[in-house]
């Protein structure tokens, strides 16, 4: 039997970490097509890099997994958590995202259907051209906000079962559950066209361009309706789950600030 010795395991950490490197590039690559350009790639693969060594420390060959399942997990985590750090998003586009959201709340629970685009935007009080804008906008605030939605990893697990400890009791496992339900009625609510682009995007991984090939429609566009699709499913889970009018709850809190402070972007 082999006896391992804390310098071989550091050179296996080592050679683990060198050869997936450009996993991390690709990864970083990916995400930062969703992302605004004040976003640096770089920054993405410094902290992506720093997720591969912390997994290569982590890592037992001795559970199964392959390492390039446990390490994307590890590294996506640690780029989402550097992103949420950033407060590059206006508060003014926060407010937007939570009307569009609202909106489409309101008009499912009055028309008893998902609405169409044109009755979105009229209730919005926005011109065809000012609501595919704010749809173009919106995209932006979607950085880990519903990441691969119940879409299998490597390892054969989910992304919902990922979010919920393994250690956790039968009651967090049964919330896991409902929240799996939830969302799959959701995506089945969802118009034809928006269902299949998640499809294509989240679990064929196809970029925007490839998928504006598919369907006949530009880049741009599948963007708008990709963002479209995201404030349905989480105006949809809202309502199933019973969360109050992200609206409502928000404006106290959000919006109670001073005005100087409205239009502030960039890094904190």
């Amino acid at each position: 039997m082999r006896m391992t010795t804390p310098r071989s395991r550091l050179k296996e950490r080592d050679q683990l970490v060198i050869s997936h490197v450009g996993l991390v590039k690709a990864m970083a690559q990916r995400l930062a097509q969703r992302l605004p350009s004040q976003v640096e790639m770089g920054d993405l693969i410094s902290v992506g890099v720093l997720g591969l060594i912390d997994a290569a420390g982590r890592y037992k060959a001795s559970t199964g997994v392959p390492f390039d399942a446990f390490a994307r997990r590890r590294v996506q985590g640690a780029m989402l958590d550097a992103l949420r750090d950033l407060d590059w998003a206006p508060r003014s586009l926060r407010k937007l995202r939570r009307e569009l959201d609202s909106t489409i709340a309101r008009l499912r629970h009055e028309f008893g259907r998902e609405p169409s685009e044109e009755e979105i935007g009229a209730a919005m009080g926005l011109s065809e051209q000012d609501y595919q804008k704010a749809l173009e906008q919106v995209r932006t605030l979607e950085v880990g906000a519903l990441r691969q939605l119940d879409a299998p990893t490597p390892d054969g697990t989910t992304l919902i079962e990922v979010c919920i400890d393994p250690g956790e009791g039968p009651e967090a496992r049964l919330e896991k559950a409902e929240l799996r339900e939830h969302l799959a009625r959701a995506l089945t609510e969802l118009p034809d066209r928006e269902r299949q682009i998640l499809a294509l995007y989240y679990e064929e991984e196809l970029t925007m361009a490839e998928i504006g090939e598919v369907i006949g429609v530009c880049e741009s566009r599948v963007s708008q309706l990709r963002s479209l699709a995201l404030s349905r499913l989480r105006a949809s889970l809202r309502a199933s789950i019973g969360l109050p009018d992200p609206a409502r709850a928000a404006r106290p809190a959000a919006d109670a600030e001073p005005a100087a402070a409205g239009g502030r972007g960039g890094r904190r």
